[in-house]
């Protein structure tokens, strides 16, 4: 590894289907999307890469993954780029949309790729039909051989339902992994090298040590989550940013970089009638 090392997080593109109304596409992903992409060319030294971690787009339409594929074609950035997947996303969607795929579309989407020394490991934590996050028993078990196989280098994973802070929480287990994959992960990561968790689906800028890993949450840049507002509900207002991420030999460091907003109220709701929310949303998702 360089002495000096930086790469981009970027999560919640929500990107849309110009063909499409979507009435729960609450402010323009697009513009949005292209702004932050127009900041990170000007980055310098520029990015070793650029690591997506899901809800890339709000639908999961191939059209959805078309279009996100033109305007990530059109920033003109010389960058690798890496993606998982998040609840919004759908597989056959992604394989079909983005990377032009015929085959075996139901299958997780997981890779892993070593650059300039760091092991990037990216997890599938979308569960088609449900909010919160979960990993196959066949990812933990490549995830195990992957660590294996490159035990001394620093490593970020990169999935996007982040850990479960709260092992006491099973009805907060929408905004996270499970409990159980949580347990799992936490066992097989331990004593290993490794850097940083990155993730998102919350919609807010967060670090958490978790068993003393740092887990970064980013914004996104679809709607920024109102923390005051926890307390009664969810509360969305405009906002988006991306996360520069810095790797010394001393650790990883994570500057926020928000794009100006007025956080203007777009949706809100209170968690009273949350639990009906997610019965219909999971519902309408199993329906399709």
């Amino acid at each position: 590894m360089t002495d000096l090392f930086t790469f981009v997080h970027l999560t919640d593109l929500h990107i849309g289907n110009p063909d499409i109304v979507d009435d729960h596409l609450f402010s323009d992903t697009t513009a949005n999307l292209k702004a932050l992409l127009a900041d990170i060319k000007t980055l310098v030294p520029q990015p070793k890469f650029i690591v997506a971690t899901g809800d890339l787009t709000n639908q999961g339409d191939a059209g959805s993954y078309r279009n996100l594929k033109t305007i990530l074609d059109e920033a003109g950035l010389d960058i690798p780029m890496f993606f998982a997947l998040g609840n919004h996303d759908k597989r056959e969607g992604f394989y079909t949309g983005m990377l032009g795929r015929t085959e075996d579309l139901a299958a997780p989407f997981f890779h892993a790729q070593v650059i300039d020394g760091v092991h990037l490991i990216t997890l599938d934590s979308s569960t088609p039909g449900k909010v919160g996050g979960s990993i196959e028993p066949e990812q933990f078990a490549w995830l195990q051989t992957e660590l294996d196989a490159h035990p001394d280098l620093p490593k970020l994973i990169a999935v996007h339902h982040a850990p479960a802070l709260d092992e006491d929480r099973p009805d907060m287990e929408w905004e996270s992994l499970t409990i159980a994959d949580t347990r799992a992960l936490a066992d097989l990561l331990a004593g290993r090298n490794i850097l940083g968790i990155l993730s998102g689906h919350i919609h807010f800028d967060r670090v958490s040590n978790w068993h003393g890993i740092p887990v970064v949450v980013g914004i996104g840049t679809h709607a920024a989550t109102d923390v005051t507002y926890l307390h009664e509900g969810m509360r969305m207002v405009e906002g988006a940013s991306l996360a520069l991420g810095t790797i010394r030999p001393s650790g990883l460091t994570i500057s926020f970089v928000p794009q100006p907003s007025q956080r203007r109220e777009l949706h809100s709701f209170t968690f009273a009638g949350m639990a009906e929310m997610l019965r219909k949303y999971e519902a309408t998702q199993a329906a399709e």
